[in-house]
């Protein structure tokens, strides 16, 4: 009778510790692939989501996440195809598709997903210049989304993007850049300058033939200049006098000139 109850409770473990191994509670993004006498089980081996019931000792399941994975791939050292050695670190996003592929086709997803980013990125960016890998990256992105994924389809991954997220430079290059770039904002300011400098001649004259061909003009100019300099808080003004206005007098001066000295010779 003393054994009974022991008994019992030993039984009670038993069922519990069964129903523990037989009952999984899938979440929506989870699925389950399960192995039965170590063969997939039926529908290619994939439950889920929801309550999942196994055979104990008989069925395994390993869970797989359908989640997008945000994948940190580490500084890798590269030398361009212009002989320039960089650091280069990326993120690659990914998902599982297929997750019966991704457990039967590869050990670790994970783990060869890292390892064939890092080559690929070393492989891609070494085929590439410098000036191609700062000013092409979304077109390097591309590149290395479309070789990452074609390596990782049999397993039934899928990459959706491919970020370069930061390119170190030795510091030799970066002053080298530095001064570059200077001269090239000089070389700007030198062409800017220049230009103004020719608009503003072509302005010039094109001012001059208008006054030229219209007297008018001229004076209308010069009594607004006499009207800006009135304006000013200012003890002495001039006034400069058009040549044309004083021609008549110097004209006739020139002939009274001409004529006392014709006089002065007849006596």
């Amino acid at each position: 009778m003393e054994q009974y109850p022991i008994a019992l409770i030993v039984l009670v473990i038993f069922i519990l510790f069964i129903l523990s191994n037989a009952i999984h509670v899938l979440r929506e993004y989870e699925r389950g692939v399960v192995f039965r006498l170590g063969r997939l089980a039926g529908n290619g081996g994939v439950r889920g989501p929801g309550l999942i019931l196994l055979i104990p000792i008989i069925d395994k399941m390993v869970k797989v996440s359908l989640r997008t994975i945000v994948l940190d791939v580490p500084p890798q050292d590269v030398i361009t195809q212009d002989n320039v050695s960089i650091k280069v670190n990326a993120v690659v996003y990914f998902r599982v598709l297929e997750p019966q592929r991704s457990i039967v086709q590869v050990e670790n997803y994970l783990a060869a997903t890292s390892q064939i980013s890092q080559t690929t990125l070393r492989s891609v960016l070494g085929q590439s210049e410098l000036d191609e890998l700062l000013s092409q990256r979304d077109k390097i992105n591309q590149q290395l989304q479309i070789i990452i994924d074609s390596h990782t389809e049999p397993w039934g991954i899928k990459v959706s993007n491919v970020e370069v997220k930061q390119i170190d430079l030795p510091q030799e290059m970066q002053r080298a850049m530095a001064r570059q770039a200077e001269a090239e904002r000089e070389r700007r300011s030198k062409v800017i300058s220049a230009e103004g400098e020719f608009q503003a001649s072509q302005r010039l004259a094109d001012a001059a033939k208008i006054l030229a061909d219209q007297p008018s003009a001229l004076t209308l100019r010069y009594l607004q200049t006499l009207v800006e300099i009135s304006s000013e808080h200012n003890t002495t003004t001039i006034f400069p006098i058009p040549i044309d206005l004083l021609k008549p007098f110097l004209d006739k001066m020139g002939r009274d000139n001409i004529g006392t000295v014709i006089e002065g010779k007849e006596k």
